[in-house]
């Protein structure tokens, strides 16, 4: 028995998406409710699958399918294809599982030669029509089929309306229409050295060929990479009864909405065109009427469409999206599915369904996609303004938001112009950690180099402020502050604005408004927040971070970084000067200086989260990110020392490391220096004991988090060390005080022998930035160099760095979770890489069995939400 790779239309239902894809399964499922469906078959996405498998080949198995039911489709609908009495067109349409909308390609009129149009035009009495379609049939199937350009056939269009003086297609005659037709077949043959193809069947199996390719053209993968769409689903092909909605005043076709896509309120909305093709009502060639005007155009067919409206919604308890065609007064469905919204839209239509007794409240939580919520919280363009405005380029939108201000080139200068009250962004080759400062002070940043977890990215996010990076095309010149892009110049204070949800640059001031939260955001939170098992914490390094993070529901901080306090031009000589101590005494001398800087920061934190639990991770990075490059600071901390500049010079040479990401940082700086680890225990239980004092009611137990650790011995030495130094602060201050000590599990080793690391660990927190770099062997400051040609060649689908390879570093954290949990069965588990913030990620920590997610402060929301769907569907 051979494989089923076709279906007709009344073979199938709305629980086949896998097979039948989205539209297919919808087709199915509103052909089964006895809608007004024009009949037609499905070639499931296993037939597109196999097309791969066999080297981009239509098989003769599927061929012979799809002929056996064309016979059984022309039984159906009484044509017959390329038939000179009563000839079948269809249209050819793709249908993945996943909405993709504009993705993918779609040919209209099939079946159209040179005899057929002309029966066509003989039996209908409407040549002019006949003759419409047959030359929007060849510009298509050139365009799409046999990939020649549309602009070719656009310059024909536009010079026949020149030479007949008019200026829109519908005033071109038929006679017009049937010179255009030839023109284009005539453009087609000087294109591709052959005739166009006369047959129907011939014609349709170039079609569904050219649905199947364009599953791998590159708009199609970059969409499925943004929206976490597996390039193995596949792609089916609708193949329908055309319904003609240009023959004349008494058809017509539209795209509709059962609420408003855009503000989510319960009324119908959408456009449709007279005398027209559903391309044209999407190409925006004519301007469209409004849905409500169909009352007064066609009363009977706009009656009958709010009847089908209404039928869809409530059978598939959600909004709507739907494409219709009216053919001489009659109304035929073309498609329905879950309508894509805005994030507001997405809200306020959850609540008004679980109000109206649709949905239960899981169901409300589980229909908002996390990652939309991101556009709420940050500032947006504004709308009109943005559509005037035309992209010089994209690049990789890092972090979202909207950024509108005059270029800079320097932190500091960033610092500066912000001071006197401009807006800036701060256009950069890269960032690094001493850029912090200005890129605090600007709207947005803008990177030549650099993926989604480069600096940038990382700390952007971390501060919801916009970012664009790895902008290629940028011709930097950062000596004379300039770039060029897009062949303009910018210099510093020229305007440019930036769209860090979809890493548009535009080379002009576009207005901005703040983000607005509605109450419906409060509610769909307070219900995710009813079913989730995942706690949220925040990664957050400064008192404002942590306030906006709780202000989102942040449970805690889960990673506060405290090498990024050292930044600021107060503390960064202290730590100089530490670096290039000869003697103990000497760098003790210099932590002194930094220790009350250190406990001021942990006070204000644990005063920002009022008793909410405090992960601090002890000084991670290679020292020389700290010492200086500018010949004035050398001199400056060569006098402070008593050194020569040779000598601190020297000093900064010898820190200098071959691969300084695995090099001397992390718990071996505490190995070496252990005076700086117990420097920082001071300051954290200093801090904590200093605000028990003012809070006695809230509970806090300081969490000391020991990074890059691999051998359990390591960390027994460090933790030694602060267990002492923490011990000796809490009974000379004669206070009772419990604290916990744990480290970041982000090399291999450490999860492999993660039984052990537990005897001496309270918790483990995942760091899978690091993790994921060590485990894959590649630099995540580097990966955006080979990542594209490992996308174009299936290598890989994502960015590791950016959701969380499930299969090998995946089994790496869950290990380490069984292996910690048989040791210690309290053991807090969590995780606060850049993965915290990521849905799928978020899911996965909730399967294995993780206590809590970190993310930064502008994606607790998202994973809140994460949380609440893994827990859901765990459930179900």
């Amino acid at each position: 028995m051979s494989k089923k790779y076709v279906y007709l239309f009344s073979e199938g239902d709305g629980s086949m998406r896998e097979l039948l894809g989205g539209k297919g399964a919808n087709l199915a499922e509103m052909t089964k409710l006895g809608l007004p469906v024009p009949q037609g078959f499905t070639i499931s996405t296993e037939a597109c699958t196999q097309y791969y498998e066999d080297g981009r080949k239509i098989n003769d198995e599927i061929q012979a399918q799809i002929m056996e039911y064309i016979g059984k489709m022309e039984e159906i609908v009484g044509k017959k294809f390329g038939d000179h009495e009563n000839p079948l067109l269809v249209s050819v349409r793709s249908g993945a599982r996943a909405s993709m909308p504009g993705m993918m390609d779609t040919i209209l009129n099939l079946g159209l030669n040179e005899e057929v149009v002309e029966v066509m035009a003989k039996k209908s009495g409407n040549p002019r029509w006949a003759y419409d379609c047959y030359r929007r049939f060849i510009q298509m199937y050139s365009d799409v089929v046999m990939e020649v350009g549309k602009k070719y056939f656009e310059e024909l269009i536009d010079k026949m309306k020149e030479e007949k003086g008019v200026t829109m297609d519908t005033e071109l005659t038929a006679e017009d229409l049937k010179e255009l037709a030839n023109q284009f077949k005539a453009e087609y043959k000087e294109k591709l050295g052959e005739d166009f193809p006369s047959d129907p069947k011939e014609q349709l199996m170039g079609a569904v060929k050219a649905v199947f390719r364009s599953w791998d053209n590159p708009r199609a993968n970059v969409y499925r990479r943004m929206n976490d769409i597996p390039y193995s689903w596949g792609t089916a092909v609708n193949v329908q009864m055309m319904a003609f909605g240009n023959m004349g005043d008494t058809s017509g076709t539209g795209v509709a909405f059962t609420r408003n896509p855009a503000t989510g309120e319960k009324k119908l909305f959408g456009e449709f065109l007279m005398n027209a093709q559903g391309e044209d009502v999407v190409a925006g060639v004519r301007t469209p009427q409004t849905i409500d005007q169909l009352a007064e155009v066609m009363p009977e067919c706009y009656n009958q469409f709010v009847d089908i409206c209404h039928t869809l919604e409530n059978h598939y308890r959600d909004m709507q999206d739907m494409e219709f065609t009216i053919e001489d007064k009659k109304l035929y469905m073309l498609q329905t599915r879950n309508g894509k919204r805005t994030a507001a839209a997405a809200l306020k239509i959850a609540c008004d369904l679980v109000d109206e007794g649709m949905i239960s409240e899981q169901e409300a939580v589980a229909m908002i996609d996390p990652r939309s919520l991101d556009s709420l919280l940050h500032p947006q363009f504004d709308a009109a303004a943005l559509k005037k405005a035309t992209p010089l380029a994209t690049a990789l939108a890092a972090s979202p938001g909207a950024a509108c201000g005059r270029v800079v080139f320097t932190a500091d200068d960033a610092k500066a112009w912000a001071e006197k009250g401009e807006k800036v962004v701060l256009v950069r080759l890269e960032t690094s950690p001493e850029d912090i400062e200005g890129m605090v002070a600007s709207q947005g940043i803008l990177t030549v180099r650099g993926g989604m977890t480069s600096h940038a990215a990382v700390v952007a996010r971390g501060m919801g402020t916009c970012c664009v990076s790895g902008c290629g095309e940028i011709k930097m010149d950062e000596e004379n502050k300039k770039f060029e892009l897009a062949g303009k110049t910018f210099t510093e204070g020229d305007w440019i604005s930036l769209n860090g949800s979809t890493g548009a640059i535009y080379g002009e001031a576009i207005p901005t408004v703040e983000a607005s939260i509605g109450g419906e955001f409060g509610r769909i939170m307070e219900w995710a927040d009813k079913f989730r098992a995942l706690k949220v914490r925040t990664n957050a390094d400064t008192p404002r971070d942590a306030i906006q993070a709780k202000k989102f529901g942040a449970e805690g901080i889960g990673l506060c970084r405290t090498e990024h306090m050292f930044f600021d031009a107060d503390r960064i000589p202290a730590i100089r000067e530490m670096i290039v101590a000869d003697t103990v005494e000497q760098r003790e001398k210099a932590l002194a200086k930094l220790l009350p800087m250190q406990q001021g920061d942990f006070e204000e934190l644990y005063e920002a989260m009022e008793g909410d639990p405090v992960t601090i991770r002890f000084l991670d990075p290679p020292l020389h990110e700290f010492v200086p490059t500018e010949e004035d600071d050398i001199e400056a901390l060569a006098k402070t020392m008593n050194k020569t500049v040779a000598d601190v010079k020297a000093v900064i040479a010898s820190l200098h490391e071959f691969n300084p990401m695995m090099g001397h940082r992390g718990c071996r700086l505490a190995v070496t220096y252990p005076e700086i680890a117990a420097m920082q225990t001071k300051a954290v239980i200093q801090a904590a004991l200093a605000v028990k004092a003012k809070h006695p009611d809230w509970n806090i137990v300081p969490e000391i988090m020991i990074p890059l650790v691999g051998e359990v011995k390591e960390l027994a030495y460090v933790k030694g060390v602060v267990t002492s130094t923490a011990d000796e602060v809490i009974k000379a201050a004669g206070a009772d005080l419990t604290y916990k000590v744990g480290t970041m599990i982000e090399i291999p080793r450490a999860a492999l022998t993660a039984d052990e690391i537990a005897t001496e660990a309270e918790f483990f927190s995942f760091g899978t930035n690091d993790l994921t770099q060590m485990t894959f062997g590649f630099s995540r400051d580097d990966a955006g160099k080979f990542l594209d040609a490992y996308y174009d060649k299936k290598i890989y689908e994502n960015d590791p760095f950016a959701k969380l390879d499930q299969k090998g570093v995946g089994k790496l954290v869950k290990m380490a979770a069984d292996l910690g949990k048989q040791t210690r069965p309290d053991i807090k588990l969590g995780i606060c890489g850049e993965h915290g913030g990521d849905p799928s990620s978020v899911e996965f920590c909730h399967n294995a069995g993780l206590t809590y997610v970190s993310c930064s402060p502008f994606r607790v929301p998202i994973a809140r939400l994460s949380a609440a769907q893994a827990a859901i569907r765990e459930n179900k």
